[in-house]
């Protein structure tokens, strides 16, 4: 089984807006809401090659359930962990105007939770205990925190602090 693994998922609200003013009330010229993440993108095209997988990674509040709701709309199956406090992000991407994006942040997420998701990757972690840590793991330091041994991973990682381990 194929799992993809979205740490901080997005609630992608794309827009064009005609004549972009600043400072001024504008107004879209077409709009789309999308789930969004680098997982949740594999997930997606690995759907619509009919390649079984399960989109894994965390949410919270009204926006983690629409990103569940859309997923299941598109057909891509998803086990997300459920963040109790604050919401997923949402990203505004701004297509009138080149490259603009305005992303969200996301909640926090425990270390707890982390661990949560290192069962559902390896149900059978009895000899790869992650140690224990001070710091609380948040989407940019969460693989400083995960130190055991797991079959290969893909991944494409955007912050440079992750990328640096």
């Amino acid at each position: 089984m194929i799992c993809t693994v979205t740490f901080n998922p997005s609630l992608d609200y794309i827009v064009s807006v005609e004549d972009f003013k600043l400072g001024l009330t504008n107004r879209t010229s077409s709009e789309l809401m999308l789930p969004g993440g680098k997982g949740i993108n594999v997930s997606t095209v690995l759907m619509n090659l009919g390649i079984e997988n399960t989109a894994l990674g965390f949410m919270a509040g009204f926006v983690g359930d629409e990103i569940v709701r859309k997923l299941e709309e598109m057909g891509v199956r998803s086990d997300f962990i459920r963040i109790p406090e604050g919401v997923s992000r949402i990203n505004l991407k701004l297509k009138s105007i080149d490259g603009t994006e305005i992303n969200g942040m996301g909640p926090e997420i425990s270390a707890e939770k982390v661990q949560e998701l290192m069962k559902k990757l390896d149900p059978e972690p009895a000899s790869r205990a992650a140690p224990e840590r001070s710091e609380t793991p948040q989407p940019s330091n969460v693989a400083s925190v995960i130190d055991i041994t797991l079959p290969p991973i893909l991944a494409s990682i955007k912050n440079d602090k992750v990328k640096s381990l």
